[in-house]
C-alpha cells in the first residue's frame, strides 16, 4: 500500500509532463503588434508653421509585409541599381511621399502638431492622400521626432 502511495503520483506526473510537451497542441504565435515593416525616411522635414513658426520633424511609414524588396529593406541588395538621390531611401514614390506630408503640414498651427490628438488626425488625412495619390502599401504614418520653434 506505502508503494502504491508513491508510484500513483509519479505515473500521474508523467502522463501529465508526456499531454503537455507531447500530445497538447502547441500554443499559437503571439501576433505581432505592428504587422508590416517599419520604413524611416532618411531625410527629416524643416516645415514652416503659421505665425513665423517652423517644425522639424521625421516620419516614417509602416508599409505592408514585403512592399520594398528584402534586399533595399536591409539596405544592400545584389543587382546593381541606381542609388537614390541624396536624403531619399528605396522607396522608388519617397518624392510624393515627402511632397504630400510636406503640403500637409504647411501652414498648420503649431498647436496641431504639439497635441496628441490633432497630431494623430494630421497623420491620419496624410495616410489617406497617400493612399489616393500614391502606389505606396502603407497602413500607418508615424512621426517619430518632432521639434517646434
Amino acid at each position: 500500500m506505502s508503494k502504491l502511495k508513491i508510484v500513483l503520483p509519479v505515473v500521474l506526473l508523467v502522463l501529465g509532463g508526456v499531454y503537455k510537451f507531447v500530445l497538447a497542441k502547441p500554443a499559437p504565435a503571439p501576433k505581432p503588434k505592428i504587422a508590416g515593416e517599419v520604413y524611416i525616411m532618411p531625410k527629416d522635414f524643416l516645415i514652416n508653421l503659421k505665425g513665423g513658426r517652423f517644425a522639424k520633424l521625421n516620419v516614417a511609414l509602416v508599409l505592408k509585409e514585403g512592399y520594398l524588396p528584402a534586399g533595399h529593406a536591409a539596405g544592400g541588395g545584389h543587382e546593381a541599381a541606381a542609388a537614390p538621390p541624396t536624403g531619399y531611401g528605396v522607396n522608388p514614390q519617397e518624392a510624393v511621399v515627402r511632397s504630400i506630408i510636406t503640403d500637409a503640414l504647411t501652414d498648420q498651427p503649431a498647436a496641431r502638431l504639439q497635441h496628441e490628438k490633432t497630431r494623430k488626425k494630421l497623420q491620419a488625412d496624410i495616410l489617406k492622400l497617400i493612399h489616393h495619390d500614391t502606389d505606396v502599401e502603407v497602413d500607418d504614418v508615424l512621426f517619430t521626432d518632432i521639434a517646434i520653434q
